[in-house]
């Protein structure tokens, strides 16, 4: 079979292979000036991974995350809401142990009417805070009639000065008749004095167990008051003077009201509940507080009753002329409703009359529902044995005292509001 070829000057165009495109690619190094701390990247990755490995979405364990750090808040707050009400709680539930419950009174007990354990009312008191220790001696010598009071040294004591720092001295004076004053000197920029200093009070044995020895220490200031830093009360009746006291003491804060002998009054309390009437019975007093020049006093007995805090009614009785030791025997009554009685507290103050000037208190005392101690069992007393007068001797405290303890507001409503 013949064979065809192809002529060698052929017109036939020859294909062409396609052409190569050839795309250059450009990288641009950007460079920053942020610095990554290798500790806080090492932490991030360790909770990203941690997070990681937890199945579930991230909304889901930041929601976990936060409830729980909510939770947490919720309950430091009640701790804290729980320490803060804890000490209102406990003078709430004092106030409520105190009260009188006239319920159930029977005549025959004051079981229900007087908290076991009530102790006298705490005038004016401030609270124990760290002041300091103080270290003292007592000793007596009873053939001369001499009481030494030895003060050591302090330590520890409280920073009254800006500087972290105090300038401390002691004050040692006698209770009730404070006739004599002694300080040691003064020590500059120290919280630990070494005082070492005596100081000797003529005070009869008979005399000495009626005393109070208060040791203060102060602060000083050269152009302002000085500041007490604390104080010790030693009741000298309650010492050993077998031998020579000498000992550490913490100092207590300082008393509001200085203690003083004001002496004491008698009176009777009879209370009729049918009735509705209260009979006070001022019978006398005794050893009153000297109020004139002559070392007597002309003294009167005001007798107050105060309604809800309020002053209601009020007699007196006669003034005694130059005497301290006054006999009355006056009788005054009240009208009183067994609903008001639970709400009504008896003043007794004793008043020294004086014609020109204006009348002096020498001493004063309350009973009734806001009452505690003393006060309270001899109201209690009176209530539970009904159309029995109950009497006692009671010591009289300074009108401040009571006034602050008591807090009567110095107006009674109108008639047509009170609620009775």
């Amino acid at each position: 079979m013949p064979q065809i070829r192809s002529p060698p000057n052929s017109s036939l165009p020859t294909p062409k292979a396609p052409p190569i495109t050839t795309t250059t690619i450009s990288t641009t190094t950007i460079h920053t000036n942020t610095t990554v701390d290798p500790a806080a990247a090492a932490v991030a990755g360790f909770f990203n991974n941690l997070l990681n490995k937890i199945p579930l979405p991230r909304w889901a364990i930041y929601t976990i995350f936060a409830c729980g750090a909510l939770l947490i808040l919720l309950f430091c707050l009640c701790i804290c809401k729980k320490c803060c009400c804890k000490g209102t709680k406990k003078k709430r539930q004092k106030k409520a142990d105190e009260n009188i419950n006239l319920n159930g009174v029977n005549g025959k007990t004051t079981t229900a009417l007087v908290q076991p354990n009530v102790t006298d009312v705490d005038y004016g008191a401030t609270k124990q805070k760290q002041r300091g220790k103080l270290l003292y001696s007592l000793e007596y010598k009873a053939a001369q009639s001499e009481l030494i009071v030895g003060i050591k040294q302090a330590k520890s004591l409280k920073a009254m000065d800006l500087g972290g720092s105090s300038d401390p001295y002691v004050k040692v004076y006698i209770l009730p008749d404070k006739s004599k004053t002694c300080e040691t000197k003064v020590f500059k920029n120290t919280l630990n004095a070494v005082f070492n200093e005596q100081f000797t009070f003529q005070i009869s044995k008979s005399t000495l167990l009626n005393s109070t020895a208060v040791m203060q220490v102060f602060d000083f200031n050269r152009f302002s008051k000085h500041n007490i830093i604390g104080e010790l009360r030693m009741q000298l009746c309650d010492v050993d003077w077998n031998h020579v006291i000498e000992e550490w003491q913490d100092l207590a804060g300082p008393a509001k009201f200085e203690e003083e002998n004001l002496g004491e009054i008698c009176f009777s309390l009879r209370y009729v509940p049918t009735a509705g009437k209260l009979t006070v019975v001022i019978l006398e007093a005794k050893n009153l507080k000297s109020m004139d020049i002559g070392g007597s006093s002309d003294p009167y007995v005001k007798v107050q009753l105060a309604l809800d805090k309020r002053k209601w009614k009020k007699r007196r009785t006669s003034i005694k002329k130059k005497t301290l030791n006054p006999y009355y025997n006056e009788s005054f009554t009240f009208d009183v409703s067994f609903d008001q009685i639970q709400r009504v507290n008896l003043v007794i103050s004793v008043w020294d009359h004086d014609a020109i000037t204006r009348n002096d208190a020498m001493g004063k005392i309350f009973l009734g529902c806001d009452a505690s101690g003393n006060q309270l069992r001899h109201w209690a007393d009176m209530l539970s044995n009904p159309r029995r007068p109950v009497a006692q001797w009671h010591t009289l405290l300074l009108a401040e005292q009571v006034n602050s303890t008591l807090t009567l507001k110095k107006r009674i409503p109108l008639a047509n509001k009170l609620p009775f």
